[in-house]
């Protein structure tokens, strides 16, 4: 009887120890949504901005093939595009993504044209040759919207909790489906891709709408959305950061509109009021109702290049303070398998001490 009760404390504790760290695991899975602002001559035609969403626990054996991350790397971003070699969805490692190099220290205060064309050339030199040598024009964006994303534009990010499951089944889905483009600006573009990725985590959420986007998927409204259903279910754990735009390249990107807010503060509608003022007061009226407030809080947190572990490292669990999650940082990219590199762990992993 004596010997009896030592091994059911022993297995009691085992038990015990498995149940935390399978809760720790899904309770630190996440993902970002990235609302990105539009910017220069396209962002004024079309001021609804992109949208992509990077996964802590998803990596990338290839820009175009997932897998499940190996401790130690930190994720990847993935989205939609247009003219990049014929692909409907290309991801990319995030510090590469967001300023074109591989070692968050490398990013410089200001950089002027000539240094970020030099060093998305050079990421992709070692990188991305795969994906082709032509960098786009107006329509067809290439290959440097993969590579320096914060020159061009300011990017908030949604940080919502996942669990692996919902993880494995972006995975599945993603490599088991023709990655072929059928790009349409009005009913397949970025958000479009957003939408299902959404829908996958919080099924039935995300759809379309007559108001405020005229059954068109926005960016913004995929983000306003998000920060709704985040209200009445606070188990989606969301918080919003501010990743700046790093100055010199470009000026500064602006807010990101609804289709009632793009067309009722651009020229166009002049043609939509001569064509049908019935139209015209029907999209100004969803202009003044929703689509002139911007949906994002004020006061965010401002996620620096070396303060990113905010999105790629598990947030303290607030509830049991002894249990600390370290991941090291690392990752590249390219069409070969993308190991892990040390290249990433200076500056983030820095920070990352400083959070946990």
């Amino acid at each position: 009887m004596h010997q009896i009760r030592p091994v059911r404390t022993i297995a009691s504790a085992l038990t015990m120890a498995v149940l935390v760290m399978w809760g720790v695991s899904r309770v630190h899975a996440q993902a970002t949504l990235l609302l990105e602002e539009p910017y220069g001559f396209f962002g004024t035609l079309n001021p609804t901005g992109h949208t992509a969403i990077y996964f802590s626990r998803i990596c990338a054996e290839t820009p175009v093939k997932l897998r499940r991350c190996e401790p130690g790397e930190e994720g990847t971003v993935i989205a939609r595009y247009q003219g990049i070699a014929g692909y409907d969805w290309v991801a990319m490692p995030l510090i590469p993504y967001l300023y074109s190099v591989e070692d968050a220290s490398e990013v410089p205060d200001r950089a002027l044209p000539p240094t970020v064309h030099r060093m998305r050339n050079l990421y992709h030199e070692e990188h991305l040759t795969g994906l082709g040598k032509d960098e786009g024009n107006l329509v067809h964006g290439g290959w440097t919207q993969l590579v320096g994303a914060s020159y061009e534009r300011r990017i908030y990010g949604f940080r919502f909790a996942t669990t692996e499951d919902q993880d494995d089944k972006i995975i599945a889905h993603l490599n088991e489906h023709p990655n072929h483009s059928h790009f349409n600006l009005v009913y397949n573009n970025c958000a479009d891709f957003v939408r299902f990725i959404l829908n996958v985590y919080f099924p039935h959420t995300f759809g379309r709408h007559l108001f405020p986007d005229a059954w068109m998927t926005t960016p913004r409204e995929m983000s306003d959305r998000l920060s709704r259903y985040a209200k009445k279910h606070p188990e989606t754990k969301l918080e919003i950061f501010d990743i700046p735009q790093i100055p010199g390249n470009r000026r500064p990107s602006h807010a990101n509109k609804s289709v009632a807010g793009s067309l009722m503060t651009t020229g166009y509608a002049v043609p939509i009021v001569l064509l049908n003022p019935y139209l015209a007061g029907g999209l100004f009226l969803d202009y003044l109702v929703r689509g002139r407030y911007q949906p994002l809080p004020k006061h965010l947190p401002v996620l620096s290049p070396n303060q990113l572990s905010a999105l790629t490292h598990p947030p303290v669990d607030t509830e049991n303070p002894d249990v600390v999650v370290t991941k090291a940082p690392s990752a590249a990219g390219g069409l070969q398998p993308m190991p892990v590199r040390a290249a990433f762990t200076s500056g983030t992993q820095e920070n990352a001490a400083s959070h946990e």
